[in-house]
């Protein structure tokens, strides 16, 4: 038999020797791809219409704006 050290409980699983000899147990990961791999994070509390996502040094972090949208990207300029 093989001995486990837990040292933390964060959920609690209890096994009764018997039938089954395999036992499996996972934890749930994020869903999908993450935002980035650098573990960034994403502000868009202040979107606006045509918001363009750029990275704000001072933060740390993504963000997407009234501050960079399409219309001011370029002065006057349209897509």
């Amino acid at each position: 038999m093989t001995s486990v050290n837990i040292t933390t409980t964060k959920n609690q699983v209890t096994v009764n020797e018997g039938d089954s000899t395999v036992v499996t147990i996972a934890t749930q990961g994020t869903q999908g791809a993450n935002f980035s791999s650098s573990n960034t994070s994403l502000d868009d509390s202040n979107k606006v219409n045509d918001s363009l996502v750029y990275f704000d040094s001072s933060s740390g972090t993504f963000k997407a704006d009234a501050t960079t949208t399409k219309l001011t990207l370029v002065d006057g300029g349209n897509f």
